[in-house]
């Protein structure tokens, strides 16, 4: 990136909010109770899913038939104590009794070859959707990038912050900072599963970035899956939180569902056996370029009270 370069993205970059290092006074944290996605066979983790009952937003995946959900399986106790210990075992059971187990472990080690990949494509400002334990936002921090991570579990986000990274408890679904001012979105770790509705994610991701944004999305490695479920988090003991709507895709099935969107596919890649697909809209004015080469758990909808601000654990 030449210094012209830098400088225009340094002026456009979003003015990321200050995190805060305590929940206000009184606010309500929400019921404990997990929930996670993947990509195949393997941990994806993310955090979002929509208060039972309430109307869909413009681009909020549909709550219809998830009124026995979780409203927030991000912050179940399963969840919250493995990322506290920062070790498994913990798996995503689908209804039928299929597990999936969650790679907690890698979620809490130091960004890997995979993952710094993913960040040499990044361009200018980056949204860490259900950033988890903060891993890609404390090394794009340290990089001296500029980076928030949002994600609705208390656990993720204060780990996120003892790690020097920004974050905020929120959903995605939610108001955010610099809505429709960001370079590139992050759907990593199976994120693209958030709300169990892959196409009114795409569109909220719309809203986020700015015109001609990257989009970056880990896939089911390998396979033409398309899978929407309802899942919930358990870990060894059985400890479960209610089911919560996910979704898997491979890539195949995310460039169909991108096409349709009004996306366009600008990259594809496999590292260490995970599998990333990079997206631009259509709208987009730039040259179409591919991303920068010198730089993938309802609508995890957080409670309003508590999803201003950051937290730290107690």
């Amino acid at each position: 990136m030449n210094a012209g370069r830098a400088a225009r993205d340094a002026a456009r970059a979003p003015i990321l909010p200050k995190p805060r290092s305590v929940v206000p006074p009184g606010a309500a944290t929400g019921p404990q109770s997990d929930g996670t996605p993947s990509a195949a066979g393997r941990a994806t983790g993310s955090r979002d899913t929509p208060d039972p009952g309430t109307t869909p937003a413009p681009g909020r995946a549909p709550t219809a038939g998830t009124t026995a959900t979780d409203p927030r399986p991000w912050s179940a106790d399963p969840y919250a104590r493995a990322l506290r210990a920062e070790r498994g075992p913990l798996f995503l059971r689908r209804a039928d009794g299929w597990l999936l187990p969650l790679e907690v472990e890698r979620w809490c080690a130091r960004a890997d070859a995979a993952d710094l990949e993913v960040l040499r494509r990044c361009e200018g400002p980056v949204l860490d959707v259900g950033c988890g334990p903060g891993r890609l936002v404390a090394a794009l921090g340290a990089q001296g990038r500029p980076a928030l991570g949002i994600d609705v579990s208390e656990a993720a986000v204060a780990r996120t912050l003892r790690l020097g990274g920004q974050a905020l408890r929120r959903s995605v679904f939610e108001p955010l900072p610099a809505e429709g001012r960001w370079g590139t979105a992050l759907l990593i770790d199976g994120n693209i599963g958030i709300g169990g509705d892959p196409g009114a994610l795409l569109d909220r991701m719309t809203q986020l970035l700015r015109n001609g944004g990257l989009l970056i999305t880990e896939t089911v490695p390998v396979l033409d899956l398309d899978e929407r479920v309802l899942v919930h988090v358990t870990d060894a003991r059985g400890a479960a939180g209610t089911p919560f709507p996910w979704a898997r895709l491979g890539t195949p099935a995310l460039l169909r569902l991108a096409e349709r969107a009004g996306w366009r596919a600008v990259g594809q890649w496999t590292v260490g056996g995970r599998s990333f697909a990079a997206l631009r809209s259509r709208s987009t004015n730039s040259a179409a370029e591919a991303p920068n080469s010198t730089a993938v758990m309802s609508s995890q909808r957080a409670r309003k009270s508590s999803a201003d601000s950051p937290v730290e654990d107690s």
